[in-house]
């Protein structure tokens, strides 16, 4: 038996929904890279510059059926954060809303779009955080294999005390000064640092988050100092 195209977002399906219909889901497309173009003058050609993927729109066509209750629409698609399409159940996007909805067409004509702006990356809806734990480690490595097409920025939070050095594939990237807190979550995507409560713990951290990139497949992170625990999230990444 076929579902009919559904969206989550936020974990919430439009199939609980009342009278909320999803015509149709957009196209899985790859992101256009960002690039930056320069002519010189008596050379052939061009130089290219490749600044990265694109954000981009997605375009979902939604209706209206028995039942609905139009306030109820609005507040489901009155939202951002992780969006699921049902042509892709098994990945997520960020997404958030910015253009008018206009729901007066939806009423009247049981026809409206959705334009969901995302980010370019993917990433899986069914991993979840992977968890390590030592006992009176002073070094020691961890296999994380990342599953997608790209490579990833993951966010890992470390356990532990003293001076840390964290290593990826053979490569000492981070120097951790934990000889004040326990645990330092090191957000690689938004280049941060932070302690469990959320405040801001970047001059506890000496390093590149640039070269803190996992390639797709097999990837080893080890660390030398005192570690009890190290968890890591987002670890596949697709385009």
């Amino acid at each position: 038996m076929n579902i009919r195209p559904y969206i989550i977002l936020n974990d919430v399906s439009s199939l609980t929904i009342q009278g909320l219909i999803i015509s149709s889901l957009p196209a899985i497309t790859k992101p256009q890279i960002r690039t930056q173009i320069e002519q010189i003058d008596g050379r052939d050609g061009d130089i290219v510059t490749q600044l990265g993927y694109a954000a981009y729109d997605k375009a979902v066509e939604i209706g209206l059926s028995y039942g609905y209750d139009i306030d109820d629409v609005i507040q489901f698609f009155n939202s951002s954060g992780k969006v699921v399409f049902s042509n892709e159940p098994e990945k997520y996007y960020n997404y958030a809303i910015y253009e008018q909805i206009d729901f007066e067409k939806l009423i009247r004509f049981k026809t409206a779009t959705v334009k969901m702006h995302v980010q370019p990356f993917k990433y899986s809806d069914v991993e979840g955080e992977k968890t390590f734990n030592f006992s009176s480690a002073t070094s020691g490595s961890i296999q994380v294999r990342n599953n997608g097409n790209i490579y990833s920025k993951p966010t890992i939070t470390i356990t532990g005390s003293g001076t840390v050095n964290v290593s990826l594939n053979g490569q000492q990237i981070f120097v951790l000064d934990m000889s004040s807190t326990n645990t330092i979550i090191l957000d690689i995507a938004d280049m941060n640092a932070y302690g469990t409560d959320g405040t801001l713990k970047n001059r506890m951290v000496t390093g590149d988050y640039d070269d803190f990139v996992l390639p797709a497949g097999n990837n080893t992170i080890s660390f030398t100092g005192s570690v009890t625990q190290i968890l890591i999230n987002n670890y596949s990444r697709w385009i």
